[in-house]
């Protein structure tokens, strides 16, 4: 009786797998990784649909990733002329001496390409850049008028793209004492500008060289301007901003696309150089993982 019992177990079993009744278990889902950046967001840029949150809505200092909405604010003037000529003032280069900050070493004098200027403040970082911009497309009857109506244009963009947690009061993250955005806000500008083809080309360049003219009409060729983003290239890293600072730490706000496959995100206060990497590295596999 057992005998018979067992072989009609064994049938039965038989038959259930070969009719394809017995299916596997599903795939585990990808566990969220562990960062060490005190905020992080990620999200699907295609649809805007939230992939990862570490403190995404608390403040913070924003370093040079502040440039990432002063390119917005200049790429979103109506009739916007690439090609149109800065000249490049004393007031710029005695901001970068008083604030030590980072340099395109753009030269007083030169003359200077808004599309250039652009390129000298998302890949060098440079503050000097930041600020030429911010006097040419601030209102206003001096350059600190001017720079402060510019400041005041970004925070203006800030609400428009929901960014309900950010304010700036700077054009290049040094702060006044009331510059902080979120990893959220960040995402969001970031998401908004990547959808300009200047910025996206921009700022998913390693290098570039700029050709300005001198005071004397001459043809100047600056060093190269490097981009401080180290990650550019890897598994798909199209850009965007670094920012650092004794304050601040390590930032960095960044997208990466792989077939077909669309990433944004932010993470805000990082120890360290390499642990942003690293941070980012994690969220950039991580969401890969999510929507596929």
């Amino acid at each position: 009786m057992r005998v018979r019992r067992a072989v009609a177990v064994a049938l039965t079993t038989g038959a259930v797998l070969a009719s394809g009744a017995v299916t596997a278990a599903p795939a585990q889902a990808a566990t969220a990784p562990s960062i060490t950046a005190k905020g992080g967001f990620l999200m699907n840029s295609a649809n805007g649909k939230t992939l990862f949150t570490k403190a995404a809505d608390t403040k913070r200092l924003t370093a040079s990733t502040t440039k990432v909405m002063t390119a917005k604010v200049v790429l979103s003037q109506s009739n916007l002329n690439l090609d149109t000529k800065v000249t490049i003032k004393k007031e710029v280069s005695d901001y970068i001496v008083s604030k030590g900050a980072s340099s395109a070493r753009l030269i007083v004098g030169d003359k200077v390409t808004v599309r250039q200027l652009l390129y000298g403040m998302l890949l060098p970082s440079g503050c000097d850049a930041a600020m030429a911009l911010a006097d040419k497309f601030g209102s206003g009857s001096t350059v600190s008028a001017r720079t402060k109506n510019f400041i005041g244009k970004m925070n203006t963009m800030a609400k428009s793209l929901g960014m309900t947690n950010t304010k700036f009061d700077s054009f290049d993250g040094i702060s006044n004492g009331s510059n902080a955005s979120t990893p959220r806000d960040l995402t969001k500008v970031a998401r908004s500008v990547m959808k300009n083809s200047t910025f996206k080309t921009i700022v998913k360049t390693k290098s570039y060289t700029a050709k300005t003219i001198t005071k004397t009409g001459a043809t100047r060729t600056m060093a190269a301007w490097t981009n401080t983003n180290t990650l550019l290239g890897w598994n798909g890293t199209l850009g965007i901003k670094t920012g650092s600072g004794t304050d601040s730490k390590y930032c960095l706000v960044f997208a990466a696309t792989k077939s077909g496959e669309s990433v944004i995100g932010a993470v805000l206060t990082s120890s360290s150089a390499a642990n942003r990497t690293a941070d980012v590295k994690k969220l950039i596999n991580y969401g890969y993982t999510k929507i596929s």
